[in-house]
């Protein structure tokens, strides 16, 4: 069983940054694609960034140039370094780990919450 732990939410004014934390535990790591999603209020699920065991990187739209993921295979953890934060991302952050065989594991949570 694969169990991630987020941190780093909080409230923000806009203009301002946040460091997202997932620590994995559970499986090996490296081999895993990582990513963080969001969900607002009354919204669907939404993929903000995700992260492949290669390396290669997807970011949503709204999100290029102002986040950035990253991992540590060694510490199994992944960051999402948010920065020139708005309104409109206001969401609950969930991470997540996709493993080699295709089962997806959630966090519970973390929640960012962006001040005009």
């Amino acid at each position: 069983q694969v169990h991630l732990v987020e941190s780093g939410g909080g409230l923000v004014q806009a203009g301002g940054s946040l460091r997202l934390s997932c620590a994995v535990s559970g499986s090996g790591f490296s081999g895993n694609t990582m990513g963080w999603y969001r969900q607002g209020p009354g919204k669907q699920r939404d993929l903000v960034a995700t992260i492949t065991s290669g390396a290669r990187i997807t970011y949503a739209d709204s999100v290029k140039g102002r986040f950035t993921i990253s991992r540590d295979n060694a510490k199994m953890t992944v960051y999402l370094q948010m920065n020139s934060l708005k309104p409109e991302d206001t969401a609950k952050y969930y991470c997540n780990c996709r493993v080699p065989w295709g089962t997806d594991y959630w966090g519970q949570g973390t929640q960012v919450t962006v001040s005009s």
